[in-house]
This record gives C-alpha cells, sequence and structure tokens, in this order.
C-alpha cells in the first residue's frame, strides 16, 4: 500500500474537506491505510448509500459536519486538529445544479475556498494544501487538443467559472503569501489539481452519469441520456487520488519545486462519448437498454469535447494512468453490483490499483 508514498503520512494530521462524498471518501479510506490521522470536514453523506456511509467512516476518522461557509467553525477545526496536510475538495459539485442555484454554487465554490484558503494562511501547522477543482475550470475551445495547465481559465456555466474562479484564488495566495521563491520563510505549498470526469463505486449525486445508469438499471428502466455523443476524459476515482497523494508527497519533501497546478487525465483512449461508456455499462453489468432523454434539445449548454494534457505531471511525478476505460468500468460495476460492499471492499479495490 504504501510502496508509491512510503510513510510520508504516517502519524501525520490529514484534513479533508468535502470527506463525505465520493472523491473525499475514497481519499479518506486510502489515507487511513497509509496511516493518516484523517479529519473530515463536511456536510452529511447525500444518500444512505454513499460511500462513506457503507465504509464506517464516520467511525474510523474524524468526522465533522460544517459547511465550508462557516468560517468560524472551519478555523476552529484547524486550531483544535493543527493538519500538516490539507486537501480540499468540499464544493457544489453538479454543472445542471449551477442553473438552477447559482449564487449557492459561487457561495460555496468560491467563497468556501476563500475561507479554506485563509485558515490555511492563518495556521502554521499545515505545510501542503491542495486544492481539487475540475478540468471544467479552463476556458474550453472544443478543441481536440488537450489542455495544459498553463491555459487560461473560464467557464461557460456557474459551476465551471466557480471552479476556474477557484483556481484564480489558489494561484493568488501562492503568490500573494507562498511564492515558491520565498519558501523558506513560510514553509508552506500551495498546489491545484485538475482530473477529469471520475467515475467509481459509491457515487449517488443526481445528474451524474454512472448513478443515474445504475439507478436505471437496478429499477430495470432505459437509461437515458442528454448528450450521447458528447466527449469526455472519464477516469476511475483511484487514478487522480494517486496523483493527489503523490503530489502530496512531493510537496511536503521539495515544497518549492511542487508548488502549482497539475492535470491529472486518463489515457487518450478513455475519452470516449456518453454513449459508448454507458454501453460498457451495460456490457459489465449484464444487461440495460439506452434511450435519449425527453427534451433533450433544450437541455442547458454542457461542453461537448473535453480533454487534459497529463505531460506535466508524466514528467515531473512520473504519474500516470494505468487503468483501461474497461478496468474502470469493471471496477466500477463490480463495486454496484457487490451487496456486502464495507470498508475492507474498498481497500481491496485499492490494492488492486497499487498491484497494477
Amino acid at each position: 500500500m504504501k510502496e508509491k508514498f512510503g510513510d510520508i503520512f504516517k502519524n501525520k494530521t490529514v484534513l479533508i474537506t468535502g470527506h463525505t462524498g465520493f472523491k473525499g471518501s475514497w481519499l479518506s479510506v486510502w489515507l487511513k491505510e497509509l496511516g493518516a490521522n484523517v479529519v473530515g470536514y463536511a456536510l452529511e453523506p447525500y444518500t444512505e448509500r454513499d460511500n462513506f456511509v457503507v465504509t464506517g467512516l464516520e467511525n474510523k476518522i474524524t468526522h465533522i459536519v460544517g459547511d465550508v461557509r462557516d468560517y468560524e467553525k472551519l478555523k476552529k477545526v484547524f486550531t483544535k486538529y493543527q493538519p500538516e496536510f490539507v486537501f480540499h475538495l468540499a464544493a457544489q459539485p453538479i454543472v445542471r445544479e449551477s442553473y438552477l442555484n447559482p449564487k449557492e454554487t459561487y457561495d460555496i465554490n468560491i467563497g468556501g475556498t476563500v475561507n479554506v484558503f485563509e485558515c490555511f494562511r492563518l495556521t502554521n501547522s499545515v505545510k501542503v494544501i491542495i486544492n481539487i477543482t475540475s478540468d471544467k475550470c479552463y476556458e474550453n475551445k472544443e478543441w481536440i487538443w488537450g489542455y495544459r495547465e498553463n491555459d487560461p481559465m473560464g467557464g461557460y456555466d456557474p459551476y465551471s467559472s466557480s471552479k476556474g474562479c477557484s483556481e484564480l484564488i489558489t494561484a493568488a495566495y501562492r503568490k500573494s503569501y507562498f511564492s515558491p521563491e520565498n519558501y523558506k520563510e513560510q514553509d508552506k505549498s500551495i498546489s491545484s489539481v485538475r482530473a477529469g470526469n471520475v467515475i467509481g463505486g459509491g457515487d449517488w449525486q443526481k445528474d451524474r452519469l454512472i448513478p443515474d445508469c445504475i439507478r436505471a438499471l437496478e429499477n430495470n428502466k432505459p437509461i437515458e441520456i442528454r448528450n450521447p455523443s458528447a466527449t469526455r476524459p472519464w477516469q476511475h476515482v483511484l487514478e487522480p487520488l494517486s496523483g493527489y497523494l503523490l503530489l502530496a508527497s512531493k510537496m511536503y519533501s521539495e515544497p518549492a519545486k511542487f508548488s502549482g497546478a497539475w492535470n491529472f487525465g486518463p489515457d487518450y483512449s478513455s475519452i470516449i462519448t456518453v454513449e459508448k461508456l454507458v454501453n460498457k455499462v451495460i456490457e459489465y453489468w449484464g444487461q440495460g437498454t439506452i434511450k435519449l432523454a425527453k427534451n433533450s434539445s433544450n437541455k442547458p449548454h454542457e461542453t461537448n469535447l473535453l480533454s487534459l494534457d497529463v505531460s506535466k505531471a508524466r514528467n515531473y511525478l512520473e504519474w500516470l494512468p494505468i487503468l483501461s476505460i474497461d478496468e474502470a468500468i469493471k471496477l466500477t460495476t463490480d463495486w454496484y453490483k457487490n451487496s456486502n460492499v464495507n470498508y475492507n471492499y474498498n481497500v481491496s479495490q485499492i490494492e488492486y490499483y497499487m498491484g497494477k
């Protein structure tokens, strides 16, 4: 389990905002297995079937229910637990929800990020912070090339633009207070990470493709898809998380060298259409059908073509995506098909991934 990261997290206090969410819960399991003292700060889980719930994480880590918009409560958590690492994942994560509730989306994704960085700035114990944003932070020009870390931020919809703003906040704090050039004076390192469309077990959010597929399949209903030709960089949740953990370990050891923005995306063979992904889910599930969602022509704007260039992570971190799209989908469907999923099952999938 520790071959890739050594003992860098062992007995270290790691604060994860958004630990009850899909990615945050998987990250919590992995860090606990690496020997970290995990402190989570987030809202309650979305459903009783979420990964956080079925793994029993509430009783395995320090679980704190809180909103990143509540600066005073968040500051008390930093002060009490004195974390050395912070992974900021708390967010309003759904594009379509951002059209319905733009103010809430901006308050959480921008205001919440400012609150986390202020606590980081004022807490001497924290050496490393990683802000997890999204591949949708880029100004999307619908071109065939993958976006690089130095491409401009943008965002058509409230969610995407809020993630672009979150990236600008990260860069501003890094340049204003913790510039790598002055690391010896400040002793802190800041990075942001951008991943593709992440899939895996334990995600039950609304308006996400895999959860929508599983709900339909469980109820023997056709899978409705809004935009069958949309192309996305699909990747299993363990792929970007391995990148986040590797980056954090490097930042801790060589903070000035690894502070910055990083992409973690899949191999180009995993950048496929929505329709092709759903057909693969049906294949590994064993049955199912597809139909085009009603009123799909009147849907809010969504990106059609999007991919990431991960050359920086490949060259400087020696990080590589290792799962094929078929392996990613099989791991995902296996999780949902298993009626006895628990903490140890998640650990077994992490161990399988590390063995690759």
